[in-house]
């Protein structure tokens, strides 16, 4: 097979090469374009909340003191779900991919999957209306067996929406994603490296422990940031299950939670008005912030890993 040149001796490159090229080049492009574009409406309608009245921040004196139980609330919903669902989703995952029998394997994997085809508002609804109420005898005996503990120092809730049952909403809600994605990096693991460890005389968890999980370390780390990022920015979910009150608390089966800022931007942006509405959409560039952080952040370590492995 011929390689056509050009007079400096570079290969040319042909027409359906440069259309290709373009094309996806123009994609990232649009991407960059799309992000700047909600960063610039964002900056722009949300900077008048930063002098805003306390009239217009349901009591606050300042935006820094409006947004920052926002902040704490959505951090620790999004922090609670990734506790829950990390654990899990690695189990299932390495049960897919190393442990299951191969039919058993294909139909848990399908399952999971399917979980991510169901809509925010159904597992909202699933929410209030079956967990919460069967959490609320656990909560009771949380708050008095371990309510010497600042997290389950009572009361109880009596309805069973609290921030941690949002938290185990959203855990259910990110399992797919970090499953998949780590069931995918577990199944690319070199096969000579789990030969290798079980010639050694390592058992099948021994193997996993040494050659699976270092070789899937940067996808854990990838996974774990995406469910991250899915848990944070959730909206209708924990709108309908979390009975918020706006306050900082540790506690996570008292009644008195603390809100979200995607649940407070959807519950409330329709009757605000004037700053008001400001005020919320300078709550969203928070959270975009935020949202930003994260992603740089896990794509730093990723990176870090990579490095790592490579020297």
């Amino acid at each position: 097979m011929t390689t056509v040149t050009t007079e400096t001796g570079s290969p040319k490159r042909r027409l359906g090469d440069l259309v290709f090229a373009n094309l996806t080049r123009g994609a990232g492009l649009t991407i960059l374009v799309a992000l700047a574009g909600v960063a610039i409406f964002l900056t722009v309608e949300g900077a008048p909340a930063l002098g805003a009245k306390s009239a217009d921040l349901k009591g606050h004196a300042n935006f820094l003191s409006y947004v920052a139980p926002l902040v704490f609330g959505t951090l620790l919903a999004a922090v609670i779900a990734l506790i829950i669902a990390l654990p899990l989703a690695l189990g299932v995952a390495l049960a897919v991919s190393h442990f299951a029998p191969r039919r058993v394997a294909l139909v848990i994997g399908y399952m999971v999957d399917l979980l991510a085809a169901v809509p925010s508002v159904v597992y909202g609804l699933w929410g209030i209306g079956v967990l919460g109420p069967r959490l609320i005898p656990v909560y009771a005996w949380l708050a008095q067996h371990v309510g010497w503990f600042p997290l389950f120092a009572g009361p109880a809730s009596n309805t069973g929406r609290t921030i941690l049952t949002a938290g185990i909403v959203l855990a259910i809600m990110v399992l797919p994603i970090i499953t998949a994605i780590t069931r995918e990096i577990f199944t690319q693991t070199p096969r000579l490296n789990e030969e290798a460890a079980l010639a050694l005389g390592a058992t099948r968890w021994e193997m996993v422990r040494l050659a699976v999980l270092p070789y899937g370390r940067s996808g854990i780390v990838s996974a774990s940031m995406l469910g991250l990022g899915r848990a944070l920015g959730e909206t209708m979910a924990v709108a309908l299950v979390l009975s918020a009150s706006g306050v900082v608390s540790l506690n996570l089966i008292s009644s008195t939670n603390p809100s979200t800022i995607a649940a407070n931007i959807a519950l409330t942006f329709a009757d605000s008005t004037g700053l008001q509405r400001n005020a919320l959409i300078a709550s969203g560039l928070v959270l975009f912030v935020i949202t930003f952080a994260v992603n740089f952040g896990a794509r730093a370590i990723v990176s870090r890993y990579e490095s790592g492995s490579k020297a």
